[in-house]
């Protein structure tokens, strides 16, 4: 019997913070076969692709190795920073990551093809990767920047046609959105 929570089951329970939308002109089978791409070895393209534009990975210094449990992987990295703490959920088309933030990438169908979100539901400052995570660019220009990466990967491995942006950017293969949500404004009853 399990008695701690799934990382998914956690980030279930938490309201979303922060979220950027991108959609591809592509099949929801054909796009999470490539964003749920998760295995033992080295990160890349084909490899936790979510992941694949960090510092780590693009040096070669992360590598996927499977935990017990169904989904269940984390990602090590060489020098002093923490396991990513990663699970697949492929029947419901989404994956979890939790390092300095903790979020989740989902595909779901829409009109247009496939619309894939990326949520952050918590942001960890006293993790060692914060800083230079966070800092460098603010979170929802990271956060748009790495779905944009992510959804020219899989719109060239699929050969699908170019979206017209919601938002322009310096990528014209996906249209993306951003919302903003901010926990501390909400009112409270």
């Amino acid at each position: 019997m399990q008695t701690t929570p799934s990382l998914l089951a956690e980030l279930d329970a938490l309201p979303a913070r922060w979220e950027v939308q991108g959609t591809l002109a592509a099949p929801v089978t054909a796009v999470a076969a490539l964003l749920l791409a998760v295995a033992e070895g080295r990160v890349g393209d084909d490899n936790l692709l979510i992941l694949a534009r960090a510092s780590a990975a693009r040096r070669g210094a992360m590598t996927v190795v499977a935990r017990p449990g169904l989904g269940a992987y984390r990602a090590e990295l060489a020098g002093p920073v923490e396991p990513v703490e990663i699970q697949v959920d492929r029947a419901r088309s989404r994956v979890a990551v939790r390092s300095w933030y903790a979020g989740m990438h989902t595909a779901e169908f829409c009109p247009a093809g496939t619309r894939v979100t990326h949520r952050v539901h918590q942001v960890i400052p006293e993790h060692p990767g914060y800083a230079d995570g966070f800092a460098e660019i603010g979170l929802h220009a990271r956060m748009s920047r790495d779905l944009r990466q992510v959804l020219d990967v899989i719109a060239d491995r699929l050969g699908c046609p170019a979206v017209p942006p919601i938002r322009a950017g310096p990528s014209q293969r996906a249209a993306m959105t951003i919302r903003s949500f901010n926990p501390e404004s909400r009112s409270t009853p």
